[in-house]
């Protein structure tokens, strides 16, 4: 076989720092705008959805196989909150918090995925992040002593 073909697609999740909502209408297109291009460009890994809450964000790419998922999260959310910060987009110091949780997704289930995380806003009005986020430990088959 000549040739080298993955198709991976990861559905992450992180929170800003403390898990203030900081994340506000103003510049939340903006960022998932630069999110995307910074995906594309540096990690050339297909972006399929980008959307989140004041507080903490969900995105569905498809990675290259040329990038580990650590180094591709540690860039977007460090580029991502120096690019908020520098721009001055965020009324206080804006910042990521250190964890973040990356699921893997089966071909099938990326449709539905996607639909997930564009629907963030109308989801959120019956849930809360900590019930989402204990959801998807649930739905990952993730123990919380894991």
């Amino acid at each position: 076989m000549p040739h080298s073909n993955t198709r991976i697609w990861i559905h992450l999740v992180f929170s800003t720092k403390g898990r203030v909502p900081i994340i506000t209408e103003s510049f939340e297109k903006k960022l998932y705008e630069h999110i995307e291009r910074k995906l594309t460009v540096e990690f050339e890994s297909i972006s399929e959805a980008i959307n989140g809450m004041p507080e903490h964000i969900h995105i569905l790419f498809r990675m290259s196989m040329k990038h580990s998922l650590e180094d591709v999260v540690k860039n977007i959310k460090g580029e991502s909150s120096h690019w908020i910060n520098q721009n001055q987009l965020s009324p206080q110091r804006f910042a990521w918090q250190t964890g973040y949780s990356a699921f893997s997704i089966s071909i099938d289930k990326v449709p539905a995925v996607k639909g997930y995380i564009s629907n963030q806003k109308r989801h959120h009005a019956k849930k809360t992040f900590a019930e989402e986020y204990k959801e998807l430990m649930k739905i990952y088959g993730i123990r919380e002593e894991d």
